[in-house]
């Protein structure tokens, strides 16, 4: 099972780059962020064709995910637990049937928390902790399981290529640092990290200044692994060139293979 993780940036600017990626490297599940669209807005007949079935999460104009999945999907269900007010569309999850095991598929799509501090830092902070409680139940399912998405934190200074450029930034302050660290210390594993070492690996370019060019790049989207789901992981990997396409997202894939 290969399942990729995408902020596509905008399902309506990027709809032609997406299904030519689709096209191109086939995955089986793909997760996708910042579709900025409603559910009856987003172009689902031009996926369906590509024989993915879609389920959204929407919002219009900001946020939203959605799962694309070659395989069967059961019992999906949308929106991060622990807060009924929260109306940003951040979560999607959904039960993937492989050949050979069920895997539990959450897609997220973490806040920026810029600028810092301020309330949307303060709301950044409290979706991880929520992310956190829901990490913990994941767990206690025992069906292997991931989180996978935009997760807007640079875990570690060799996850950005000047790293003294975002010290006071919301994806690199201590708080959201130790955040995540709280959530992989419940037990779950780093699957780029499990299988890559050392710096100059990123997910995301920003367009001002060359920053493709230069490889001026942070790691921001990761995949998060409950053990059970670690034990299937054979690979997980970043299609960097994507990046250099035209008309691209500022993010690129991040891949997983599991034996599922």
């Amino acid at each position: 099972m290969k399942i990729a993780t995408f902020n596509i940036n905008g399902i309506k600017a990027r709809l032609p780059a997406l299904t030519d990626w689709l096209t191109e490297s086939a995955p089986d599940v793909a997760l996708l962020q910042e579709i900025k669209s409603v559910d009856d807005a987003f172009p689902r007949e031009a996926l369906e064709d590509l024989g993915y079935t879609v389920e959204t999460h929407g919002q219009k104009g900001f946020n939203g995910v959605a799962i694309l999945s070659k395989l069967p999907l059961e019992d999906v269900t949308h929106g991060l637990p622990g807060d009924d007010s929260d109306e940003q569309a951040r979560w999607i999850e959904s039960t993937v049937i492989g050949e050979s095991q069920a895997v539990r598929v959450c897609g997220l799509y973490l806040p920026n928390g810029n600028p810092a501090p301020g309330p949307k830092y303060e709301y950044k902070l409290a979706w991880m902790q929520r992310l956190e409680a829901r990490a913990r139940d994941l767990l206690a399912d025992e069906m292997p399981a991931l989180m996978a998405g935009d997760y807007n934190v640079i875990p570690q200074a060799e996850d950005a290529a000047k790293p003294e450029a975002w010290r006071d930034d919301a994806l690199f302050r201590p708080e959201s640092r130790a955040a995540f660290r709280r959530v992989v210390n419940l037990g779950y594993t780093e699957a780029f990290r499990a299988c890559t070492q050392g710096g100059g690996h990123y997910s995301f370019w920003d367009y001002q200044a060359g920053a493709w060019e230069r490889n001026n790049g942070i790691r921001i989207d990761h995949f998060l692994l409950t053990p059970s789901c670690a034990d299937l992981l054979t690979e997980c990997w970043i299609e960097s060139a994507v990046r250099g396409r035209d008309k691209p997202s500022d993010h690129v894939p991040v891949w997983i293979s599991l034996t599922a």
